[in-house]
């Protein structure tokens, strides 16, 4: 049996909280991916500009300044913004909000670029269908276009979610109590980096074991019908 010196539920606390950063961020990314990707193929130019804008910045600085500058950044911004209205107190924001929003900046852009495949892939001859039919722009979206989108971006969103989900030990340098954070207070205190580096690295491996069987799952259960025909 591995002695982890009594470090071992601080551990699995932090594999929660890293569990929590992930599923949130993924979230937030999903949203800003399949918006990002909707203003891409718009026919208004400044959306178009906006979308192209966002995924080239956020993809072209690395994820941890982008942690870095809204973790800093943002609390200038809220300070700034407060004392317009006369608020002088001190505002922070916090590590899991700001590492949620910087991961799910980072997984939007690259999901921008998933979901305007997934929708460029969708015949044209379905949406002129569903307009026949006297289908509303939502509904048809609902109902037509979105159940495709997501069979067809899922194998390329699976792969983002396991990059986000090893992504998430960078916000242990804002002071998130994640899994690498609580290892690294493991390693000061008992001076053995090799054991609790390497109970960190299981772990993670083991998030994404589960991530992967979960993604095939739904690859699977997305495809069914496509598969009995």
């Amino acid at each position: 049996m591995i002695d982890l010196h009594g470090f071992g539920d601080q551990l699995l606390l932090g594999a929660v909280v890293t569990l929590e950063l992930a599923l949130s961020s993924l979230v937030l990314g999903l949203f800003l991916g399949l918006l990002g990707a909707s203003a891409k193929l718009s026919s208004v130019k400044v959306l178009q500009w906006i979308a192209n804008g966002y995924t080239t910045i956020i993809r072209g600085v690395p994820e941890l300044l982008t942690v870095l500058i809204i973790y800093f950044g943002a609390t200038s911004v809220l300070m700034a913004i407060a004392g317009l209205f006369g608020y002088d107190e001190y505002i922070e924001v916090g590590a899991f909000a700001a590492g949620v929003t910087a991961l799910g900046l980072t997984f939007g852009a690259y999901a921008t670029e998933v979901f305007r495949g997934a929708l460029q892939s969708i015949p044209k001859g379905q949406h002129e269908a569903a307009t026949v039919l006297g289908m509303s722009s939502m509904r048809k979206f609902r109902r037509i276009i979105l159940p495709q989108v997501w069979r067809i971006a899922l194998p390329g969103l699976g792969n983002l979610f396991l990059v986000l989900l090893k992504d998430t030990a960078l916000v242990s340098v804002v002071g998130l109590e994640d899994i690498m954070r609580k290892a690294n207070v493991a390693v000061s205190s008992t001076k053995e980096p090799f054991l609790f580096y390497l109970v960190a690295a299981f772990m993670y491996l083991g998030l994404t074991i589960i991530s992967m069987v979960l993604v095939s799952y739904m690859e699977k259960r997305a495809n069914r019908g496509l598969t009995r025909g």
